[in-house]
């Protein structure tokens, strides 16, 4: 690991207490904690996005106005549903968001995680699909996404248009040359890793596998990455990829700390989602010292170039900027943490 930065799900709603957090709420104090970390040297700020929810839904807004108000930092996605995307649109977006931030994006999208509706992609209008999670959808609007963002002539100019007119074949706008090689693809199991390896896009290894062997999270998790990386290979594409993984990580260095996450630690869990028998990785909670020995023996972690930490949105701005300070100061030193002053994240050479 050299880099790390946050990935947060943007909950939003009652508190408790007769206390509520407005979706406003939620992404001003996004946009606030993303300033923050950016002074800190955090390398990236990257955000869950889900429809039908109380959570972000509409991610580009937020990545622009962040873009707006930081200088360093990466901003991204972990993941955009690519049931639910009109690809030509999300294309505009994101080349859009990329040139305003100054190739600071990282545009992770997937077929998406588990829905809180039935089929909600279909009351968008994507409909047709012979898979009952809607992958086939997904896997269409990415090859054709990634075809508008390569800069590929997609409409046939009109010859009588009064606004330029001409012959031939027409590219969205704006492009942002750089845009193709900061698309990540979020991977649940290993056969999807392979396959964003032979496309030739960087790896986001998904917060829980569709793997369940009995094998510890971490191990699955890197045996992934190491197929990954083969495919890559394999394929012969230039330079390096990036690679992803997210985890629950909470240095206890305060009596609120102990308060809250004392007790969270504990081994991976084995569930069913999607229908799926699935592991899901443990969360780590300890004093930094003991914290730094622990991920030391995490095989992904050692392996991914980039950490994301999931962080408790609904607590605030002050209370997970010194959760993640204190990640910074005690504990991702002693992993190999380079700061975003630095310079840009670059992936390990295979």
């Amino acid at each position: 690991m050299e880099r790390f930065g946050t990935l947060s799900f943007g909950h939003y709603g009652p508190l408790g207490g007769g206390r509520i957090l407005t979706a406003r709420d939620s992404m001003l104090q996004a946009i606030e904690l993303a300033v923050g970390m950016d002074e800190l040297g955090v390398d990236g700020v990257y955000f869950r996005v889900h429809h039908f929810a109380r959570q972000q839904a509409s991610p580009m807004p937020l990545l622009a106005a962040i873009a707006a108000r930081t200088s360093r930092i990466e901003m991204g996605t972990g993941v955009i549903d690519m049931r639910y995307e009109n690809p030509l649109y999300l294309a505009e977006e994101a080349a859009a968001v990329d040139l305003m931030s100054d190739g600071r994006l990282a545009l992770g999208v997937s077929r998406g995680s588990p829905e809180s509706v039935v089929r909600g992609y279909e009351t968008f209008g994507y409909t047709g699909s012979e898979d009952p999670r809607g992958a086939d959808i997904a896997r269409r609007h990415f090859e054709l996404f990634l075809r508008a963002i390569e800069g590929e002539p997609l409409a046939e100019r009109d010859a009588n248009s009064p606004f330029g007119g001409g012959t031939g074949m027409q590219a969205i706008e704006p492009h942002s040359p750089g845009l193709r090689s900061r698309v990540w693809w979020g991977a649940g199991n290993r056969d999807t890793a392979e396959w964003a390896g032979r496309v030739g896009v960087n790896l986001m290894s998904s917060t829980l596998l569709t793997e369940a062997d009995g094998t510890p999270f971490d191990l699955l998790q890197a045996q992934q990455i190491d197929a990954f990386r083969a495919a890559w290979r394999e394929a012969g594409h230039a330079g390096t990829p990036r690679v992803s993984v997210s985890r629950s990580i909470f240095p206890i260095t305060t009596a609120e700390d102990a308060m809250y996450f004392g007790g969270s630690q504990g081994g991976d869990q084995i569930g069913i989602i999607d229908g799926m028998r699935s592991t899901f990785g443990k969360t780590y909670a300890a004093e930094p010292d003991a914290l730094v020995e622990q991920l030391l023996q995490d095989a992904a972690i050692r392996s991914a170039d980039t950490l994301m930490l999931t962080i408790p949105s609904q607590l605030g701005v002050e209370f997970n900027l010194r959760v993640v300070e204190s990640f910074a100061k005690y504990v991702a030193p002693s992993l190999g943490w380079k700061p975003n002053t630095v310079g840009p994240v670059e992936g390990y050479a295979i």
